[in-house]
């Protein structure tokens, strides 16, 4: 950089894309050009730009390329970060983000409606290019709604006949079902579900879906017209209260299958607690794999359903709406079953 340039830059800190231009001696409109990575950009003009950012340390306004078109900026919003799934999601959405000129804006709420609507109106405001939304509650006419005003993909959201706005979920009733027959395949007949209470159940959500699934896989094997499902509460300490009440049932049954780890593991530390053998006295089976479960310590059996896969796939669906694509895609991901301690000692999978 020339004395006169840094002169210049003293007299005014905020470096601009014109600064850029000046600097790497080329126009304004070549500068965009190599930022938005338009087609027919010569490499040696993408060096002398790329250069000359590095050496200015020039940071696009978001703000100014949202009034122009694109910000590039990618809103994620998460209903419950305590849930060990959730780093795969967002690791999945930034390994797709990181070769591309997006970069993602993570907001949290906690399954109110008031905040989640709050939310996703304060993403629209700061102009961003889209949203994907994790296990939303809003109900799908409100999301349609947003949908009308930016592109959304919503992710663990069960609503097939949307047409506003793309869905990208695992096949959570066929996971349940995979949960239910492994079991089945160990010898456990005495089997129950641990869901969330009532108001996680409506119909779109994962919680709702496995419900469906167990319930079908458990009178497929003929064990019952009503199969047995406990709801737990959203909120400690009741929730904790409940696995307690449930471990200490004379009527407990042999097999449990947990919604999600996030409850699968506090019910095996609550059972190592009070005494109760995993899987000699109760056998576990959790949803969701997360890095937790594979601790040797915990060593849950649970259903797989690649937390990151479906972040990279909800990422590109997303990107193919904001660059144009209207029509609505509802895409399944297959789940499998990671057979650990809690289901059998031996660690292998059952055989059916």
């Amino acid at each position: 950089m020339s004395i006169e340039e840094k002169k210049r830059l003293k007299r005014n800190d905020r470096v601009t894309i014109r600064t850029v231009a000046t600097h790497a001696g080329v126009s304004v409109a070549a500068v965009s050009k190599v930022m938005r990575n338009a087609y027919g950009v010569s490499e040696a003009l993408r060096a002398r730009v790329t250069d000359a950012i590095e050496v200015l340390g020039y940071r696009p306004s978001r703000a100014a390329r949202g009034l122009r078109g694109r910000s590039f900026t990618i809103g994620v919003l998460l209903i419950d970060i305590r849930n060990p799934f959730l780093p795969e999601v967002i690791a999945g959405v930034n390994g797709v983000l990181a070769p591309s000129h997006y970069q993602a804006m993570i907001g949290v709420s906690d399954a109110r409606v008031q905040l989640e609507t709050s939310l996703i109106e304060s993403m629209i405001d700061y102009k961003m290019d889209g949203l994907i939304l994790v296990a939303p509650s809003l109900p799908s006419d409100i999301i349609a709604k947003f949908a009308a005003q930016i592109p959304i993909v919503a992710v663990g959201y069960h609503d097939a006949g949307a047409t506003a706005f793309d869905t990208v979920n695992a096949d959570d009733q066929r996971g349940a079902e995979l949960a239910v027959e492994a079991l089945l395949a160990c010898g456990y007949r005495d089997i129950e579900m641990l869901s969330l209470g009532e108001r996680e159940g409506h119909q779109v959500s994962v919680v709702r879906q496995r419900e469906i699934g167990f319930r079908r896989a458990i009178q497929r094997a003929g064990l019952g017209s009503s199969a047995p499902i406990t709801k737990i509460p959203i909120a400690p300490p009741k929730r904790e209260e409940t696995m307690r009440k449930f471990l200490s049932r004379k009527n407990r049954p042999r097999a449990v299958f947990c919604w999600s780890d996030l409850d699968a593991i506090t019910l095996l530390s609550l059972a190592m607690e009070m005494g109760v053998r995993v899987p000699e006295d109760l056998a576990v089976v959790g949803y969701d794999n997360s890095s937790t479960a594979a601790l040797g310590l915990v060593n849950l059996a649970s259903i797989d359903q690649s937390g990151r896969e479906l972040g990279q796939v909800a990422t590109r669906t997303l990107i193919s709406r904001i660059e144009g694509r209207t029509g609505a895609e509802h895409i399944f991901q297959m789940p499998s079953l990671v057979s650990r301690n809690s289901l059998t000692r031996s660690g292998k999978a059952p055989v059916a």
